[in-house]
């Protein structure tokens, strides 16, 4: 169970020593006052170039707004760029921007360098809107990457919600070189890498007076003394004892964070992307996963100063508001953090007095402009570099004491009003759209049915005309096919029976030969038998016809007359047999003559 107030950052900080408070007088070169991250960087840097410093801050290291912010870094300001140029012109705008990449880089760097423990950079950052304003995104990058030469991509709405899951988000900038990390380690990290230099940090030391005249300035503290050549207002929202005019130009304005328990999975179904993401309005959204499974979650920006009760039922409300998917989920964490802004919302750098040096009103975009600032004036002091100069158009104007914090507070809840009617209206505008593009192409879709329906319908069509002429086609083959079979058929059986009667006519003639060859023998036989018979008749003919010898003739005539015979009957008549030539031929030749 979380302490009340008690911060993520803390619960997760890297070990660190206690620091005593100051108890004597010292003299250094260089005195700062404030335990934050831009004072923590001057202190680095001098004492790596081994000029004495000393750090005093009335709390702990990082205990305000540098151990208690979203953690973002990225180059940029508080300040719209666009807004920027109009106030300094394009070329001074460049240089500026050129200083807040740097710090990017500076702090990238340094964690590179120490192989700082605890700090967990990841890449990447989102700036999303949740209004539809796609030309508007596009101009804007445009102009960044012609005019700043920042490397930066436009995402569309879709590839927003592929990774972040809501119906909130529109287009998106891709900061590609951004990153985020731990913020309370990063300034851990470079307190103790300043005493490893040299520096000596004392907190729960408040300075409480000022003396920034003469060559050595005097720094007031409850116990002690600092004497020191230049001295650097680097204390935020709490300078007010050192140097009332300073602290009326700048605004104490709160924002709140919160981290959940562990989500598992329903976490990353939700947010698909590990980079840090914060939306366009001033009163944004900022957020990014943190410790494996859990969200950090930081908006509502306020003048109040406190926490305010239920804040965490108030965070848990705002999370769900955009990512109702993450259901039910715990808030272990939650606090507020209160930072310093000018009234133009960029950061107030400079010289005050010969030796005085004032760093301060980092609000809203505080990482990145820490270590530029703080690296700027450190060599400013060390080697009399005059880049801080690019920040006099943005002078130290009065805030309005109590009633600039109304008017603030009456301006954020202005803004809110104004960003949430615009939000209504881009959701209702993008509800409409998506409604009227789910028509459209659920129209395009009965469209394409009904001409796919129509082609299938047609294909079918073609395919039972394709398959009916194959099927004639397919029924006159066999029919042709048929009729050569009976074809072949009939002609075989017409072959069949020519064969037939050329064998039956050749039997016939067989038989006939055979029949005549029979009856010539026959006849042969007959005229062999009809020429014996006749021979016989001949013969028996000649017998009775030959002379007989005479007897004694006797005159006795009747006697003779009386003795002779009857004549012979004649004989049958032959039957008539009709003979070839040929055999007419041989049987006259077998005949004798008579």
């Amino acid at each position: 169970m979380a302490k009340p107030d008690q911060t993520w950052y803390a619960a997760t900080a890297v070990a660190a020593p206690e620091r005593p408070a100051l108890s004597h007088n010292i003299d250094v070169d260089v005195c700062v006052i404030g335990a934050g991250l831009v004072g923590l960087t001057v202190a680095r840097e001098v004492a790596r170039r081994g000029w004495s410093v000393a750090v005093l801050d009335a709390g702990k290291v990082a205990g305000g707004a540098s151990g208690r912010n979203g953690g973002f870094v990225s180059p940029g300001f508080a300040e719209r760029i666009d807004a920027i140029v109009e106030r300094v012109g394009l070329p001074r705008a460049k240089e500026l921007w050129a200083l807040s990449e740097a710090g990017v880089d500076y702090i990238r760097g340094v964690i590179a360098d120490t192989a700082m423990p605890g700090v967990e950079l990841r890449d990447g950052r989102l700036s999303v809107r949740r209004t539809d304003d796609e030309t508007g995104l596009i101009e804007h990058v445009a102009m960044l990457r012609v005019d700043f030469d920042v490397d930066v991509e436009a995402w569309p709405t879709d590839q927003v919600r592929e990774v972040l899951r809501s119906g909130h988000y529109f287009q998106a900038l891709h900061f590609m070189k951004a990153f985020h990390i731990h913020p309370l380690n990063y300034a851990l990290g470079l307190a103790a890498d300043a005493e490893k230099h040299g520096a000596r940090i004392f907190e729960g030391t408040q300075a409480i007076g000022l003396d920034p005249a003469g060559v050595r300035k005097r720094v007031q503290t409850p116990h002690g003394l600092v004497r020191a050549r230049h001295v650097v207002l680097a204390g935020s929202t709490g300078i007010g004892a050192v140097d009332e005019q300073i602290v009326t130009t700048v605004l104490p304005v709160s924002s709140y964070v919160a981290v959940t328990a562990p989500l598992g999975e329903k976490l990353f179904d939700a947010v698909r992307y590990t980079g840090s993401v914060a939306d366009t309005r001033r009163a944004s959204d900022y957020y990014r996963i943190v410790g494996d499974d859990r969200l950090l979650w930081g908006g509502r920006i306020t003048t109040r100063t406190s926490a305010p009760p239920r804040l965490k039922a108030q965070m848990r409300r705002d999370i769900l508001k955009v990512y109702p998917r993450l259901g039910d989920i715990e808030i272990e964490y939650a606090w507020v953090g209160t930072m310093a802004y000018a009234v133009h919302k960029m950061p107030q750098i400079g010289e005050l007095a010969p030796g005085y040096w004032l760093a301060n009103a980092f609000g809203g975009h505080g990482l990145n402009t820490t270590a530029m600032a703080g690296e700027m004036i450190a060599h400013a002091i060390l080697d009399g570099d005059d880049r801080w100069r690019l920040f006099s158009s943005y002078e130290l104007v009065w805030g309005g004491g109590r009633f600039g914090r109304a008017a603030a507070q009456a301006a954020y809840w202005t803004m809110q009003a104004r960003d949430s009617l615009q939000e209504r209206i881009s959701r209702y505008r993008d509800r409409a759209r998506r409604e009227s593009e789910a028509r459209q192409a659920r129209w395009a879709a009965e469209k394409t049915a009904r001409k796919v329906e129509a082609e299938a319908r047609r294909a079918a069509e073609e395919a039972k005309r394709i398959a009916d002429a194959e099927a004639r086609r397919l029924a006159a083959e066999q029919a042709r096919r048929v009729a050569a079979e009976k074809a072949r058929l009939a002609k075989e059986e017409v072959e069949r029976i020519r064969q037939e009667r050329v064998q039956a006519a050749e039997e016939a003639r067989r038989a006939e030969e055979e029949a005549a060859r029979v009856a010539a023998e026959q006849a042969l036989n007959d005229a062999a038998d009809a020429a014996a018979a006749l021979a016989r008749q001949i013969e028996e003919h000649s017998a009775l016809t030959a002379p007989t010898p005479e007897p004694t003739v006797t005159e006795t005539a009747p006697a003779v007359e009386a003795e002779t015979p009857a004549p012979a009957a004649p004989p049958k008549r032959a039957r008539k047999v009709r003979l070839s030539k040929k055999k007419k031929n041989e049987v006259s030749e077998e005949t004798p003559a008579t």
